[in-house]
């Protein structure tokens, strides 16, 4: 009885095997894949996988013909299958340990628009260098997920033990620093110093003589690199930065704060003010508002990064520009680097600062003329 039954369906619905065709059309495609693609393309596996990952050697009217039937299908590579296929996974890794949210976000936003387009994602993971289970923790976390590859950050990216570390889990990464400390070819050089001076040049040509450097942590190489700079720019006009004035922080907005309350309650307090990013500076700003002290009329401030919160709030402040986005972008691009442009001897890129001056700068009061 029920063999015939199955009969009765199958001669009234012969095309779905006993379905009703409302069925089988509700039913979604099955997805494409890159077997499928080759042949709708006329070429190999292996030539569609090139334009996939976007490696060279691959004509451009093929790619072009490969790219746009992978459009018209809105084929999807299969991760999975592609991390069986190449022994990796296709996620790229950001280890940090900054505590500048704004920096960390804008490097995001630059390693996202390299991977745009390429099949990969980006993990972040957040670290403390100084604990005891630093490295562990970091050898867990390359292995487990099979990383692609690795963008470092200040100040995770001066630290030798886990590059060493990334090298032997054969794990590519390229560093971002002040200051080149590994092959060239995994540096993303940003010559802070520079951009310090500019800023000590620009203080010393207002007049200001009593000028405070609000430092970032000793962990940072930049907080060296930055002082350094700023040091070496007030000595070409003949000055000093006075040890009183010279003065730790944080890189946070609270450490800022604090600080610049400490120095603009002194009776002898600076007219003039650098930080070593702009989330201090903000902090300076906090305080120097608290204590009723106009800016610029009677304390100028200059931040580092550019950082939006620059132009955010009032005055606008004058700050040491850099391009914090595009080195995360450029970064990212140095893992994908063909091996000819590996082997190069150059840095993957260098990034000068620049100042950039708004309404936070103005001579000190006593150095301004008076009205007849």
């Amino acid at each position: 009885m029920k063999t015939s039954s199955r009969r009765a369906r199958a001669r009234r619905y012969p095309d779905d095997r006993g379905a009703p065709p409302a069925a089988k059309r509700g039913r979604p495609r099955s997805r494409l894949t890159i077997t499928d693609i080759a042949r709708l393309a006329g070429v190999s596996k292996k030539t569609v996988s090139r334009v996939i990952n976007r490696a060279p050697y691959v004509q451009a009217d093929t790619r072009a013909r490969i790219e746009a039937i992978i459009a018209e299908h809105g084929y999807q590579p299969d991760p999975q299958a592609r991390g069986l296929a190449f022994r990796r996974s296709f996620l790229v890794g950001l280890i940090h340990d900054n505590p500048n949210p704004q920096y960390v976000e804008n490097i995001q936003l630059g390693i996202l628009d390299s991977l745009a387009g390429r099949g990969y994602e980006l993990v972040i993971r957040p670290c403390d260098r100084r604990g005891p289970g630093f490295l562990e923790d970091m050898r867990g976390f390359v292995e487990r997920l099979r990383l692609f590859g690795v963008v470092l950050i200040p100040s995770v990216s001066e630290d030798d033990r886990l590059a060493k570390l990334l090298e032997s889990a054969d794990c590519p990464y390229v560093r971002i620093a002040c200051a080149s400390v590994d092959k060239p070819q995994r540096m993303v050089l940003t010559h802070d110093a520079r951009g310090a001076a500019a800023a000590a040049r620009r203080l010393a040509e207002l007049g200001h003589r009593r000028i405070a450097y609000l430092s970032g942590p000793p962990l940072f190489r930049s907080a060296h690199e930055r002082g350094a700079g700023f040091i070496a720019g007030l000595a070409e006009y003949g000055l000093e930065l006075a040890p009183d004035l010279a003065v730790l922080g944080a890189y946070t907005y609270e450490s800022g704060l604090a600080r610049g309350r400490e120095l603009l309650a002194r009776p002898d307090r600076p007219t003039a003010i650098f930080a070593g990013n702009d989330e201090m500076a903000t902090g300076v700003y906090s305080a120097a508002h608290e204590l009723g002290i106009r800016i610029p009329q009677d304390l100028s401030v200059i931040g580092f990064d550019d950082a939006p919160i620059a132009t955010r709030i009032w005055p606008a402040m004058t700050s040491v520009r850099l391009p914090v986005r595009e080195m995360g972008r450029t970064a990212a691009e140095g893992l994908f680097a063909t091996p000819k442009a590996a082997a190069a001897k150059a840095p993957v890129a260098e990034f000068t600062p620049s100042l950039i001056e708004r309404e936070s700068t103005a001579p000190p009061p006593r150095a301004r003329p008076t009205r007849s």
